[in-house]
């Protein structure tokens, strides 16, 4: 199974989204369509030996659409192509508008004793014909700017699908050759003038320039919607410094080959992936990890595309370059999961299918009713022309795709991606979040917590360190290791190990500096016949409540001190349940250690509800038992033996820096080690839904009021009658309120 993601030129409207994806889903061998109006592009996931994409390209471009050649990486330079277009041809129809208003309004407002000057050359009672031409003449050029609207417009009618553009299509068109007929008239002489400003064609100007502004503004509102995109992928360099037979040669970022040197000097950006093979220097990572310090590398250390150098040179050998870099693969993601469409979508959707023929259906009826009800045809092409161009779907096709590429955006702008509409949609439901203990509640690897010499021994707790650590050099043990990078931490010389036994399940035995040292549980020590005392075992004792691993140490057969070791805490963990808890979620902690251990990490946090002695592959079993139990269940883990049971919950959240397995198994995928961008993650979900609501309410409600105002309703009972240019500015003001609603997400402090 193929997915391929397909840009789509020439939609005008939500039913041009719904037609496509019909067209694509008849075809034989497609799995799954969906075309989102607001990216212009279609996720396609098919069988490839049924069928190849450029037969689903042939079907788009049968429905009269243009497919992009490059649409992941060229979308947003098309788009400012695209706005930079639409404002040339507003202007035009500006330029030409803003005359033939004044020349069609000028006279009824003298009716009104307000007396602009006006030329006495187009005075509509002394040279009618003068006056019909000059507006014909202002109209032509309004019409080629607005051309586009009448060639889709046409053809969408022609193959029986009628979209936003055959709505304005018709309308001005009615209005343009009314007026034609009008100006017919004056010529023959059978035109009646006491009555003004019956020509209609400054109707059909006005409405198209109108229109096209609405579409610059709502272009340019959707074009902010990527920036967040637009921002990582700015993130990488455009060169790269490579040696070749020991010369450093600048070329494109594009030519770099795996297994490339290539070299970094002082303040440069790292260019691809790959692993440093000499020199030293401290990267700044934050970009990718979130990490605010910079991290130290050397050699056999990775580095990844667009990470800054911060101090020394450094030479790696490139090991993934263009899309494979981890930079280019997060960049991806929050393509595909812009382009993705959330549940809540298909309400609009199915809407936006019906909702032109519908609309013209009602324009056509109530235009015809109000000619035979008052014998004026001009009223009631004024009605006809109202509905057709008030009654446009596009406000309801971009009212949740524009807060989703915001949303997601917002996100990938902060370290968290999120993988789709529908992973950002059900998180705002979630009601229970379960974390995987080890490398999620705590950093994942042992540390030294306790240094505690016997009050009779003698020693301090630096040389209770150094001579265990000593002693631990061989140890290949994580306790072991632990000691000893705790020693090196703290900047203590260490000795040389003799004599060097590791006991299994026991601990360590080693002679230092003439001296012999036991590193081990109690039993080690009974069994060498070193005794502990009762103040001993009660520090042991109190250290294991605390979910730490207390090894005792002895020197030369007696009682040194205890050193305990644990998983620690992450120092982000506690706020991060808090935060949750303050959000009304219910935390439960998950992990494969014993009840006391586990208990007493859960008490450091927070989590009152813990789930102890659980083994990998039945995570995903306590999962779906608090599932059946009616709760929206959240899975927080590492994404490598969490995996399981973040497939398995409503929503997979993984933590670290987005290895393969971590964004393949979770929905969405925290860069930073920081629990507490969980409750953001759920916070951004709740507003973005939010949003979305607050955009299908406005647009509904938009087209449920509008179009009866438009069919004369009001008028029925002495109210007033919605001209057709008010229609035009209401549609233009709907569709750009709805992206600027979204566009407050942009300003969401998280």
């Amino acid at each position: 199974m193929d997915s391929q993601i397909i840009g789509i030129q020439g939609m005008s409207c939500a039913a041009c989204a719904q037609r496509v994806e019909k067209a694509i889903a008849k075809l034989d061998g497609i799995q799954q369509v969906s075309v989102n109006f607001a990216t212009e592009k279609a996720t396609v996931l098919y069988e490839p030996k049924k069928i190849k994409q450029s037969a689903i390209e042939d079907v788009i471009k049968g429905a009269g659409y243009k497919v992009k050649e490059a649409p992941m990486s060229t979308d947003l330079d098309f788009s400012q192509i695209e706005i930079k277009s639409l404002w040339k041809k507003f202007i035009v129809a500006l330029i030409f508008c803003v005359p033939l208003f004044y020349i069609a309004m000028a006279p009824m407002l003298h009716m009104v004793n307000i007396h602009p000057p006006f030329p006495q050359a187009l005075d509509p009672m002394q040279n009618p014909l003068t006056f019909a031409l000059a507006q014909l003449a202002l109209t032509i050029p309004i019409l080629a700017a607005g051309h586009k609207f009448y060639i889709v417009g046409i053809k969408s009618l022609i193959r029986r699908s009628p979209n936003m553009d055959s709505l304005v299509a018709i309308g001005t068109s009615a209005a343009f050759l009314y007026g034609i007929y009008r100006t017919f008239q004056i010529i023959t002489g059978t035109a009646d003038f006491h009555v003004m400003n019956v020509l209609y064609f400054e109707t059909a100007g006005v409405i198209l320039t109108l229109i096209l502004l609405g579409k610059t503004l709502e272009a340019a509102s959707k074009g902010k919607t990527g920036q967040a995109l637009k921002k990582l992928m700015d993130l990488a360099p455009k060169t790269a410094i490579v040696l070749k037979d020991g010369v450093e040669r600048e070329i494109p970022i594009g030519e770099v080959r795996i297994g490339d040197i290539v070299v970094i000097k002082p303040g440069a950006k790292i260019p691809v992936d790959g692993t440093v093979t000499g020199g030293y220097t401290a990267i700044d990572e934050s970009m990718l990890t979130g990490e605010s310090m910079p991290v130290d590398k050397k050699a056999g250390d990775a580095v990844y595309a667009a990470t800054m150098n911060t101090s020394g040179s450094v030479a790696f050998r490139a090991e993934k370059v263009g899309k494979d870099t981890a930079l280019a693969q997060i960049i991806k993601l929050v393509e595909d999961a812009q382009s993705a469409k959330a549940p809540i979508a298909q309400i609009a959707d199915v809407v936006s299918g019906y909702f032109v023929p519908v609309a013209c259906l009602i324009a056509f009826s109530a235009g015809l009713g109000w000619i035979i009800a008052t014998r004026d045809f001009a009223f009631g092409m004024s009605v006809f022309i109202s509905v057709l161009i008030i009654a446009c779907p596009c406000a309801l096709g971009l009212a949740t795709p524009t807060a989703i590429m915001v949303g997601i955006g917002k996100g990938a702008e902060n370290g968290i991606l999120i993988k789709g509409g529908q992973a950002l949609e059900t998180a705002h439901k979630v009601d229970v979040v379960i974390f995987d203990k080890t490398g999620t509640i705590t950093e994942g690897k042992p540390a030294v917590t306790d240094v505690l010499p016997s009050p009779l021994s003698g020693v301090t707790p630096e040389k209770l360190l150094q001579i265990t650590a000593s002693a631990e050099t061989g140890s290949e043990h994580p306790l072991g290791q632990a000691i000893v990078r705790r020693a090196e931490e703290d900047g203590l010389s260490l000795a040389k190990a003799e004599k060097f036994q590791a006991h299994i399940g026991l601990g360590v035995e080693a002679a230092v500096d003439g001296r012999r040292v036991l590193a081990g549980n109690r039993r080690l020590m009974i069994e060498r016949g070193v005794v502990p005392g009762d103040a001993d075992d009660e520090t042991a004792l109190r250290l294991a409540g605390d979910g730490k691993t207390p090894m005792y140490i002895a020197l030369d057969g007696g009682l040194a001190g205890i050193i305990a070791v644990a998983d620690v805490v992450k120092v982000s963990s506690r706020a991060a349940i808090e935060g949750l808890q303050k959000m009304g979620l219910e935390a439960v902690m998950i992990t494969g250690d014993n009840a006391r251990t586990a208990a007493a990490v859960a008490k450091q946090v927070g989590i009152e509800s813990v789930l102890a002695e659980v083994l990998p592959q039945d995570k995903a079993a306590e999962v779906e038992r608090l599932q059946r139990g009616g709760k929206r269940v959240a899975m927080v883990g590492d994404g490598i033996n969490d995996a399981p049971a973040l497939i398995c919950a409503d929503i997979g959240v993984a933590i670290g820096s987005g290895t393969d397995v971590a964004l393949e198994s979770a929905d969405i995928v925290l860069m930073r080690s920081n629990l507490s961008d969980v409750s953001t993650a759920i916070h951004l979900s709740r507003r973005t839904m939010r949003t979305i609501k607050q955009n299908l309410f406005w647009a509904f409600g938009y087209n449920i009021i509008c179009i009866p105002v438009a069919a004369g309703a009001l008028y029925l009972f002495g109210g007033p009658l919605l001209n057709p240019m008010i229609a035009a500015a209401a549609m233009s003001l709907s569709s750009v309120s709805v992206v600027l609603n979204a566009l407050r997400l942009r300003r969401l402090r998280l």
